[in-house]
């Protein structure tokens, strides 16, 4: 039987993580396993509700001492032990079909690495969210029947002309996860980094129609808050010139040129700039410029 390991990198609302706790226990197939990083979130409730939980697939560990996104992503994937492997976000939501789901594209597609299920974005109040965000995604997304599926440069070049992934909501290859390392010097970027060294190890990549998983999108996500002060785009633009050169060491040149026009994370930088100026902010405008503008 395929066990999806669910690894829940914890940092957050203690009611959120109820919520997505109780979507797992509420999946309509029982071979998964939850293990819950506290990545020592000030508040002890997450602690005292899931240190001794009734349900022995359940476990709870609290890191000693903050490790930060990169540090906490790390150790669950040293953790992680499943034949497919989810790293949940603590404010999303797995729909009661999602495990099912999960192992029926597992049985179909047995040699895939990377699973997409379809996705329903939602924002703080549970709402059905369809911001630019998700409309620009929709956009990048592949087009043609579902199953889709990808691999080589093809998908490295979907990929970095923009990220369409919803990256809680996928489920990898164990023996992958355990190839495979986060970077500590990318943390709001981590995912894409994560999943191109995949894409260059020969992963494939399945994306799937049904809709199984509810993705939260937050107006202060911290990948939006970064973008304003900088670190995200510094780090995008050092990350997008590094994967053009291992692209292009490869024989990948198209998608290492896709890396190095970087369309889409330019576009998103320039979405940012009147926010920047209503923010009377002139070091928010530089970095803005500077990000569209710049090699």
């Amino acid at each position: 039987m395929t066990l999806v390991h669910v690894v829940l990198p914890y940092w957050g609302d203690p009611a959120l993580l109820d919520r997505a706790v109780d979507s797992v226990l509420a999946q309509s197939d029982l071979g998964w396993r939850l293990t819950i990083v506290d990545d020592h979130y000030p508040d002890t409730r997450a602690e005292m509700t899931y240190s001794a939980h009734p349900d022995s697939r359940i476990s709870y560990l609290r890191n000693p001492e903050n490790l930060g996104v990169s540090g906490n992503f790390e150790r669950c994937r040293t953790l992680a032990d499943g034949d497919l492997v989810v790293f949940l976000g603590s404010d999303d939501l797995l729909l009661p079909d999602y495990v099912a789901e999960l192992r029926r594209a597992r049985a179909e597609h047995p040699d895939a690495t990377i699973i997409q299920p379809g996705v329903r974005v939602i924002d703080g109040e549970d709402r059905p969210s369809s911001g630019l965000a998700e409309r620009v995604k929709a956009w990048l997304t592949p087009s043609g029947p579902r199953p889709v599926v990808l691999s080589g440069e093809e998908l490295a070049a979907s990929l970095l002309r923009g990220n369409w992934l919803y990256w809680p909501s996928l489920a990898f290859d164990g023996a992958a996860v355990a190839r495979h390392s986060f970077r500590p010097d990318l943390p709001i970027i981590l995912d894409l980094a994560f999943i191109l060294d995949m894409v260059l190890d020969g992963a494939q990549l399945v994306l799937r129609e049904e809709v199984t998983f509810c993705y939260r999108r937050h107006d202060d996500s911290a990948s939006s808050i970064s973008s304003l002060q900088g670190s995200r785009f510094a780090d995008e633009r050092r990350f997008y010139r590094e994967i053009a050169g291992r692209l292009e060491s490869r024989g990948w040149r198209r998608a290492g040129s896709v890396a190095r026009r970087r369309w889409v994370s330019r576009m998103h930088a320039l979405s940012l700039l009147p926010s920047a100026a209503l923010q009377r902010s002139g070091r928010g405008v530089v970095i803005v410029l500077r990000h569209v503008l710049s090699r």
